[in-house]
């Protein structure tokens, strides 16, 4: 009898520490499981703690906003007055063959009729950059997972590389009538053609014709992209650049 009342005692213990070693089991498994799940969601690169994660939704909102940001930035630094024309790093010069021109008319006295000209190239890209916002952020709106994805994980211009590649002709088409009506309404199509005129009037100097539209067109795209480069790496890089709570949430593990 006595051994009976000792099987169930001993019964009695064992059966909690069985059941508390399987669920210890289950748990375990349930943490493998869930670290599984984690490694198969795109984390942040360099994340700063061990198995720290971001859902793709996430990230995706959050490189959308970081390029609203960016791109609205940009657009209105450089659509500002004297947005190309102050800023030494995308000021837009005449083109190549028309500095021959210059270097000729400031020979006989006449370098201001080049100069005023330059500057009317420099307003008709201030005024057509802000057509580019609207595009920029359809594009971004566009966007599938899988170009989120390649922007995140790319390097700190991959976005301003995809746009450049992805939408650099729809912004010469959008551009190109404000530039044509901006040269024409600041005077740089008769600006032009007066100094062609009185280029011409010089012995023994060569033909010259230059694309104005075309020219500026390039050198305001150059412009956007450039400065649009530099806020995509300023907000992966710089916290006081994150202004919306998912840029510090998405980007904030890797400053």
């Amino acid at each position: 009898m006595k051994l009976f009342y000792a099987v169930i005692a001993a019964a009695l213990v064992l059966a909690p520490l069985q059941v508390h070693a399987q669920g210890s089991d289950l748990l375990k498994r349930g943490r493998g499981a869930l670290e599984s799940i984690t490694r198969t969601v795109p984390s942040l690169p360099g994340a700063k703690e061990e198995g720290a994660a971001l859902s793709l939704s996430d990230i995706a909102q959050g490189l959308r906003d970081a390029l609203k940001v960016g791109s609205e930035r940009v657009v209105g630094q450089v659509g500002a007055q004297d947005g190309f024309n102050a800023d030494p790093e995308i000021h837009i010069p005449l083109p190549e063959n028309m500095q021959r021109v210059q270097r000729a008319l400031s020979r006989v006295g006449l370098s201001s009729m080049v100069d005023d000209l330059e500057l009317k190239l420099n307003r008709a890209a201030e005024a057509a950059a802000p057509r580019a916002k609207q595009l920029f952020w359809d594009a971004i709106a566009e966007m599938t997972l899988d170009d989120v994805q390649a922007i995140y994980k790319g390097p700190k211009d991959a976005a301003t590389q995809y746009f450049r590649q992805t939408m650099s002709d729809p912004l010469r088409e959008t551009m190109r009538p404000v530039v044509d009506d901006t040269l024409q309404q600041v005077g740089a199509v008769k600006a032009y053609d007066t100094t062609m005129a009185r280029y011409k009037d010089i012995p023994f100097v060569p033909d010259v014709k230059a694309d104005l539209s075309d020219h500026v067109l390039e050198r305001a795209l150059d412009g956007l992209f450039l400065y649009l480069a530099r806020e995509e790496a300023a907000i992966r890089d710089q916290p006081v650049k994150r202004t919306t709570d998912i840029l510090k949430k998405v980007f904030g593990a890797v400053s």
